[in-house]
């Protein structure tokens, strides 16, 4: 396997049917990168536990609604490994080895750990699963050596400890029997040209901390055709001032936020009560749309309003034609439509959106037995890649016993 290969890994917590929320801020990106990329993306039981652990049963219906809804929405089994953290049991033992060598502080000062304990003071969350979640994300991210990983901005931090992680593991296990003198010798396999220009970029790099350099230098390696596996490892931790490669250091794929806004202008959340699910039926939807609180300005149908004031305008911003909204700032401001008017080109949007939802949903919803096969697929899969990686670190940790 190429260690170095772009791939992406993704999980969501099991929190029951999706709603228009997540389809706009997580499930349309993971729609295009499935296209991108090599693509994995999980259901994350085990880390909805950690704050859930007093209510367990609500996970596992949870787990099925929402992988329905990725279906419904578009990720395509075909393009992406789907599958449930808990079946692929080697995140747990890569997480159990890492916390043998991960400083405390270093789990304290992820910021979203007293940021949540602050959150959820109904939760008693001063658990040992709690605070090392963090370092169950890195495993998750690590056993499969994915090097891509969708974000906003306030998971940075998550990925940032994740790079830390795996390169104080590189640092303390990387180092083989004659580690410097094999470099040395793959260096030279590079042919003369390269291997120069590959000094030249770890000097830049260990010397002067030239950044640059060491990404020209990583470039260098991932182009270069006739080195094995275990060399261009080795060459990847050599280059570092570490020694072998062994866990992939992941990067950040910051996507923009997309703040879906809710029924009542807020942004949409099931703890707000003001959602619309992926897969609402038709009338619901309507309902719900009809029945939106407006400007509180319009009380009869011949008040003129004002769109910032109203939850509707909200919806148009995401659903509407530059056209449609123009039609109703000017139909609004100047009382020329009633707010039933205003709701119906945001009713027919979000249909239409709907309606594929719907299509790709119902030969699951017909045989529920299609998705229990696709994930045992995708667990076997992603297994497969987890046991690879799993066998490295057993290695560097000295517990093969071969």
């Amino acid at each position: 396997m190429n260690m170095f290969i772009e791939r992406v890994l993704s999980g969501m917590r099991p929190t029951g049917s999706l709603h228009l929320g997540h389809y706009h801020g997580v499930l349309k990106n993971w729609i295009q990168l499935q296209h991108e990329y090599e693509c994995l993306f999980f259901v994350a039981d085990w880390h909805a536990l950690t704050t859930h652990y007093d209510n367990p049963h609500l996970i596992e219906q949870s787990v099925w609604d929402m992988v329905l809804d990725w279906l419904a929405a578009g990720v395509d089994p075909a393009h992406a490994t789907l599958f449930i953290q808990s079946r692929v049991p080697e995140h747990a033992e890569l997480h159990l080895l890492l916390s043998m060598m991960t400083p405390l502080g270093w789990l304290e000062r992820v910021p979203t750990y007293k940021d949540q304990q602050e959150k959820l003071t109904e939760k008693d969350l001063s658990t040992y699963g709690f605070l090392g979640y963090p370092l169950l994300q890195s495993a998750d991210i690590l056993i499969y050596r994915a090097n891509q990983v969708p974000v906003g901005e306030d998971q940075v931090p998550h990925i940032e400890f994740t790079r830390e992680i795996a390169r104080r593991f590189n640092h303390l296990f990387g180092r083989e029997p004659g580690f410097e003198e094999k470099a040395l010798l793959a260096v030279k396999k590079l042919g003369s040209k390269k291997a120069k220009l590959y000094h030249e970029l770890r000097t830049r790099y260990q010397e002067q901390g030239d950044d640059e350099a060491l990404e020209s230098a990583k470039a260098l390696l991932n182009e270069a055709q006739n080195l094995s596996l275990g060399d261009s490892e080795r060459l990847f931790g050599y280059l570092e001032g570490g020694g072998k490669m062994i866990l992939a250091e992941p990067r950040a794929l910051l996507t923009a936020a997309a703040k879906m806004p809710g029924l009542d202008g807020q942004k949409m959340s099931k703890s707000y009560h003001n959602t619309i699910s992926l897969r609402e039926d038709t009338d619901s939807v309507v309902k719900k749309i009809r029945t939106m609180p407006t400007d509180p300005a319009r009380v009869r149908r011949t008040d003129p309003g004002d769109p910032a004031k109203c939850p509707v305008w909200a919806l148009h911003q995401v659903y509407s034609s530059e056209q449609t909204k123009q039609s109703v700032v000017q139909g609004c401001t100047s009382a020329g439509i009633g707010c039933i008017e205003c709701k119906q080109p945001v009713i027919d949007a979000v249909l239409e959106e709907q309606k594929p939802m719907h299509e790709r949903a119902k030969p699951y919803e017909e045989d529920p037995t299609l998705i229990r096969n696709l994930i045992a697929d995708g667990c076997e899969k992603a297994r497969e890649l987890a046991q690879e990686t799993l066998r490295d670190v057993r290695e560097a940790m000295g517990l093969n016993y071969s």
